[in-house]
C-alpha cells in the first residue's frame, strides 16, 4: 500500500500518512467490508484520501524537487534505482489527481480496467480515458524522455 501511496502522491513520507489515515478510517468499518473485497476497498479508500488530501491543500500538482547534481553513484543500481524513481515520481506528479490513480492502479497494482473502475467509482470509459491520456503525459515529460533516451545512450 505505501508503495501505492508513494507513487500516487510523490512523496514517500505524505505516502505513509496517506496510508495510515486511510488505514484508521477504514478501521471503523472494517466488520461492515466483505472479505473478498478487502483489497478493493482499501485501495479505493486510498485513493479517496489521496484526492481529499490533494483538495484540502489546493494544490493540483506535487512538485518532487530534482535530485542535486552531487549525488554520488557509490552504490552503483542503488544509486540509478533512486534517480529512476524519482524521475518517476517526477513525472507522475505532472499528472491530474485521476490520472495519476489510473495510471498508477493499472500499471503498478496490475488492476483490471473493470476493477480501476469500481474502486474510483467511474465508468470503464473514463478509465480508459484517463489511462491514454495519462500515458501521453508520461510519454511528453521532458525529464522521463531525457532520462529514457540517456539510458539508451549509455547502453
Amino acid at each position: 500500500m505505501v508503495r501505492t501511496a508513494h507513487m500516487l502522491t510523490g512523496d514517500f513520507h505524505e505516502a505513509e500518512d496517506l496510508v495510515q489515515t486511510t488505514l484508521a478510517k477504514t478501521y471503523a468499518r472494517w466488520r461492515r467490508i466483505p472479505r473478498h473485497e478487502v483489497d478493493l476497498y482499501l485501495r479505493r479508500a486510498l485513493v479517496n484520501n489521496n484526492i481529499s488530501r490533494m483538495r484540502k491543500k489546493r494544490i493540483a500538482h506535487l512538485l518532487m524537487p530534482f535530485l542535486p547534481e552531487t549525488v554520488h553513484r557509490t552504490h552503483g543500481g542503488h544509486a540509478e534505482a533512486v534517480e529512476r524513481n524519482t524521475v518517476l515520481v517526477e513525472a507522475l506528479s505532472a499528472l491530474s489527481a485521476r490520472q495519476r490513480a489510473v495510471v498508477v492502479l493499472r500499471y503498478w497494482e496490475d488492476m483490471s480496467e473493470q476493477e480501476i473502475a469500481a474502486a474510483l467509482n467511474c465508468s470503464v470509459g473514463t478509465v480508459k480515458t484517463h489511462a491514454r491520456r495519462g500515458l501521453e503525459a508520461l510519454r511528453a515529460h521532458p525529464l522521463l524522455t531525457f532520462h529514457l533516451v540517456d539510458q539508451e545512450a549509455n547502453r
